[in-house]
């Protein structure tokens, strides 16, 4: 069966990107003058064997969708030297303008106007007020090799102090200051050779796209987002960011010990935090309006994780949460008042402006996944979440990704009352979702006594 043959008998997507992939890899061998296809000796192994084939994922963890499949494209063949990358780009970029939705597009440029407007006003008006660029530095962390480290440049007052927790809503208004030069110090040391990375895409050490200099900008939304090849002990470090006519501002650096063999990946809302995110209203008004001292811990959740920091004293502890960087200082303060173990929390971005728009909390947290097994290659994991957003299909899917890298996942079960409010008992059901079907084992209870009760005994093994 040729080629040709296989794409009739393919579903109507997949033989859309099947045909494209096809035309392009015969372009790209009559260009090369190595049409195979046409010619008596088409390979050593005869002129039936069948066409080569590359497997093009169509999902990434900057672009995943767990309902857009992997397929395999053929190539003909193509030779796997200089004529393959190019042929698969250009099918890369065909595929992903297949998957743009018309309608997207004119939400996703009517929210860019929005925003663009409102960015506007709002910076006028500060710059009337005589508010000029301050930075907020946020928890970092790193190996002994090297260091991830957040800041943001954002319009305040004279006397503003940075790191103070606020109202969701006050946090949301921050007007960014684009293009600031901010100076960084780490232990007291200026740091001068960094590699700038992309806001909410993982970016690997490269030591070639180090730059050396004595400032570094941040962007159009005020983010600054670096890698540090910068040698420290393991422990608890401070790190001072600096904009002109303003004092320097510090926060914590995490060095985890390269001998760490476990760590914790840890959401928040619902997870620790009571926000009851699945009933919009709620939510918020939560995470708006409700002062940052009034929040609510999830019953029994500090002290299992703090029987799980006794259980593995190196483990790391990550904060990994879809709230925006805005509300960063309300949830370090609350870990600490509710006496969570201390760690960076991975954040995200919500200016729509950047590729990759407004990420998803699946696309956001497989990032970040990505990037923390990629950081630490012998750490394994214990993932901990709730059953109120996509945690379970999460969590399952990055174990999935990372076979043997994932110890166990723990999913705090919402009551109805949570996931869906007052209109749970009418409707007699929670909106929320099943258990991850998974080879990992998977612990579940409505409060962290629940959770502890099972996971801990299991945990004991890896002591």
């Amino acid at each position: 069966m040729t080629d040709r043959d296989d794409i009739r008998h393919a579903p109507q997507q997949v033989k859309s990107i099947l045909q494209h992939a096809l035309i392009q890899a015969e372009e790209e061998q009559h260009r090369q003058g190595r049409v195979v296809s046409s010619s008596p000796n088409t390979s050593a192994a005869g002129p039936d064997a069948p066409a080569a084939a590359v497997a093009l994922r169509t999902t990434s963890a900057a672009t995943s969708n767990s309902d857009m499949p992997t397929v395999a494209v053929p190539l003909g063949a193509v030779s796997a030297g200089t004529a393959l990358p190019a042929a698969s780009e250009r099918i890369a970029r065909r595929r992903r303008l297949q998957w743009k939705n018309p309608l997207k597009q004119l939400v996703r440029k009517s929210i860019i106007g929005v925003f663009g407007v409102w960015l506007k006003l709002s910076t006028n008006l500060v710059k009337h007020l005589n508010w000029f660029p301050s930075v907020k530095p946020y928890v970092g962390y790193g190996t002994e090799e090297y260091s991830r480290l957040v800041c943001r440049t954002i319009y305040a007052p004279t006397r503003a102090k940075p790191h103070t927790p606020m109202r969701g809503i006050h946090a949301m208004l921050e007007v960014p200051a684009a293009h600031e030069r901010v100076s960084i110090h780490i232990d007291g040391v200026p740091l001068r050779t960094v590699q700038v990375g992309t806001m909410e895409v993982y970016d690997r050490n490269d030591p070639a796209r180090a730059q050396t200099m004595a400032y570094s900008v941040s962007d159009s939304a005020g983010y600054l987002d670096l890698l540090a090849e910068h040698r420290l002990q393991p422990g608890v470090h401070r790190f001072s960011c600096k904009v002109p006519r303003r004092g320097p501002v510090e926060a914590e650096l995490f060095t985890i010990p390269s001998d760490a063999k476990v760590g914790v990946i840890s959401d928040v809302d619902d997870t620790i935090m009571v926000t009851q995110v699945p009933t919009l209203w709620k939510a918020a008004y939560n995470m708006l309006l409700l002062s940052p001292r009034k929040r609510a811990s999830v019953p029994g959740m500090a002290v299992m994780y703090n029987d799980l920091r006794l259980m593995f004293p190196d483990a790391p502890f990550f904060y990994l949460s879809t709230s925006p960087w805005n509300v960063e200082s309300s949830i370090r303060n609350f870990i600490l008042d509710y006496g969570f173990p201390d760690g960076p929390l991975l954040l995200r971005d919500l200016d729509p402006r950047p590729k990759t728009f407004v990420p998803s909390g699946v696309q956001h947290k497989l990032e970040y996944a990505e990037q923390l097994m990629e950081d630490f290659p012998d750490m394994k994991f214990i993932l901990l979440g709730d059953d109120g957003q996509k945690d379970p299909s999460t969590y399952a899917e990055i174990a999935k990704r990372y076979p043997g890298r994932v110890l166990a996942i723990g999913i705090r079960q919402l009551s109805a009352r949570e996931s869906v409010g007052g209109l749970a008992s009418m409707a007699g059901f929670a909106a929320t979702q099943p258990m991850p079907v998974t080879d990992v084992p998977v612990f579940t209870g409505a409060t962290g006594s629940n959770i502890r009760k099972t996971m801990l005994p299991y945990l004991q093994q890896f002591v």
